[in-house]
C-alpha cells in the first residue's frame, strides 16, 4: 500500500482557500504531501495553510495572470524543495441562458477556467519536466466537471470552459507521454458538491426562474445524481489517488466522480 503515500511529493492547487480546495489540500497533507495553498483569498488561504504546520504554505495566485504563476512554482521549488503535483481547481460558475449570457461574462468564465489552467499546466510542465527547476516529473490534475461532459440547462458557458478543460487535459498528456517528460495529466469532473458555488448554482436557477424554490432546486439535482449528491472528501480523494504513485500508468483520462449524474 505504499504506493497509496504521497511522502516526499510536494503539491500545489490553485484555489485552495477553502472549499473543495481545501479538502483536497487536507487530504493530500494527511498522506504525507507538503502543500502549497494557491489562491487569491489571502485571508483564507494563509489561515487554510496554517492548520496544516510545517506542511503548509500560502501563496498569492490569480490564475489568469502569468507572472503569478511563475512566481507561485518557482516559490514553491525553493520552499520545499521541489514540485510533483499541480491541481488545477480555481474556477467561476456563470449562471445564465445563452440568449441572454454577456460576451463578457463568456470571456470571463474561459479566462479564469480555460486560461488559468493552461497556464496551471504550461508552468507545471516547465517546472517538472527534464531540465525543469524540479526535474522529477509528475502529477497535473485538472478539476473540470461533469458539466464538461454533458450539457446542462443555463450553465452555456460553464460547459462550454469545463469541456476545454477536458481536451485540453489530453492534449497535455499526449504531448508529456510522447516527450517522454514522466509527467501524467489527468481531469477530474464533479457532479453539484454544496460547497459555495454548487449552492450558488442552486440559487441562480430559481434566480433565473428555471425552478420555483431553492428546495424544489436541489431535489431535481439529488434526484439527477443517481446515489445523491457528493462530499468535498470525494472529489479530494480522486485527486489523491491521481496524486499518488499508484496511478502511475495512468495519464489522459477524465475520472467522474459525480454520483452516477453522467451515467442517468
Amino acid at each position: 500500500m505504499n504506493e497509496f503515500r504521497l511522502d516526499g511529493k510536494v503539491a500545489l492547487i490553485s484555489g485552495s482557500a477553502r472549499g473543495l480546495g481545501a479538502a483536497m489540500a487536507e487530504t493530500l497533507a494527511a498522506g504525507g504531501a507538503k502543500i502549497v495553498i494557491a489562491d487569491i483569498l489571502d485571508k483564507e488561504g494563509k489561515e487554510t495553510a496554517a492548520k496544516l504546520g510545517a506542511n503548509g504554505l500560502f501563496v498569492h495566485l490569480d490564475v489568469t495572470k502569468e507572472s503569478d504563476w511563475e512566481a507561485a512554482i518557482e516559490t514553491a521549488v525553493k520552499h520545499f524543495g521541489g514540485i510533483d503535483v499541480v491541481v488545477n481547481n480555481a474556477a467561476i460558475e456563470t449562471t445564465s441562458l445563452l440568449e441572454n449570457c454577456t460576451l463578457e461574462e463568456f470571456n470571463k468564465t474561459f479566462n479564469v477556467n480555460v486560461s488559468g489552467v493552461f497556464l496551471g499546466v504550461k508552468h507545471a510542465i516547465r517546472a517538472m519536466k527534464p531540465g525543469g527547476i524540479s526535474g522529477r516529473g509528475g502529477s497535473i490534475v485538472n478539476i473540470s466537471s461533469a458539466a464538461g461532459l454533458k450539457g446542462a440547462l443555463g450553465l452555456g458557458a460553464y460547459c462550454a470552459s469545463k469541456g476545454g478543460v477536458r481536451l485540453l487535459t489530453k492534449a497535455a498528456a499526449v504531448e508529456c507521454g510522447r516527450l517522454n517528460y514522466g509527467i501524467r495529466v489527468n481531469s477530474i469532473h464533479p457532479g453539484l458538491i454544496k460547497t459555495e458555488m454548487g449552492v450558488k448554482t442552486l440559487n441562480d436557477y430559481v434566480r433565473l426562474g428555471l425552478i420555483p424554490t431553492e428546495e424544489e432546486a436541489e431535489a431535481a439535482f439529488i434526484n439527477a445524481h443517481l446515489i445523491g449528491l457528493g462530499r468535498p472528501q470525494d472529489i479530494a480523494n480522486g485527486v489523491y489517488f491521481l496524486a499518488s504513485n499508484a496511478a502511475q500508468w495512468i495519464t489522459g483520462i477524465e475520472l467522474s466522480v459525480d454520483g452516477g449524474y453522467i451515467a442517468a
